[in-house]
């Protein structure tokens, strides 16, 4: 575990630098908020809810990762940065075809909802706004915003079952951020930190990392697990 750059990264090969940069756990979390969203839905379309998905993966999951990484290199993969801004840029282009298909299929409206995400991936992977990289700014682009578009998808509205999940995605993320920058830093800017209470009991960097990933790791299977819940009531 010591000596990666998240606890779900590998090194050593183009696959793993790949399937690194997707940062899954994250990115299923963030795409339940998705299937929460199409959940409270009277009825679900499952085209409309694969479509949403396919969308949030490409931009989010691909794009926006991808240029988080060619800024900065947090990852520290060795994808170079011309491989980067094309998976970047493939992933937003894919966004914008899929909200395409579906301006044909559900509405002229899905282009501004495809616009806005589109903007606030790519501005807040970029660091292009100091607001949209702060906690909460991640946490309504990344926690309230899926949940939105993925209950729009489905209705062509929104209700107030709408707005309070994607109010309670808010903290949600916002605990995710909280949880995971201590981690990141312990990881990425320290060495053999380590830290002794009162009685003398020693806390290596692998039980420091511990109390912020756990909580992550458990998160980032309940939240996945709650939104297939929510959907399978719809079968």
């Amino acid at each position: 575990m010591i000596g990666r750059r998240a606890f779900y990264t590998r090194t050593g090969t183009i696959a793993a630098d790949l399937i690194s940069l997707l940062h899954l756990p994250y990115t299923a979390w963030h795409l339940s908020y998705v299937g929460i969203g199409a959940a409270l839905a009277p009825q679900i379309n499952w085209t409309h809810l694969l479509g949403t998905l396919i969308a949030f993966f490409l931009g989010l999951g691909v794009g926006a990762h991808a240029f988080d990484e060619v800024r900065g290199r947090p990852l520290q993969t060795s994808l170079s940065d011309r491989a980067l801004w094309l998976l970047g840029g493939g992933g937003m282009l894919g966004a914008g075809l899929v909200a395409v298909v579906g301006a044909v299929v559900i509405s002229l409206e899905v282009l501004p909802w495809a616009a806005a995400g589109i903007a606030l991936a790519t501005a807040y992977s970029l660091e292009w706004s100091q607001l949209l990289h702060s906690r909460w700014g991640f946490a309504a682009s990344w926690g309230a915003f899926p949940v939105l578009v993925g209950y729009w998808a489905q209705t062509q509205s929104l209700s107030i079952a709408a707005l309070l999940a994607a109010g309670a995605a808010i903290p949600l993320s916002a605990a995710q951020r909280a949880l995971s920058t201590p981690a990141r830093y312990v990881r990425r800017e320290t060495s053999g930190v380590s830290v002794t209470f009162q009685d003398q009991t020693a806390w290596g960097e692998a039980a420091l990392l511990d109390t912020w990933e756990r909580p992550l790791r458990l998160l980032s299977l309940a939240i996945p697990l709650l939104a297939i819940a929510l959907l399978a009531t719809h079968l």
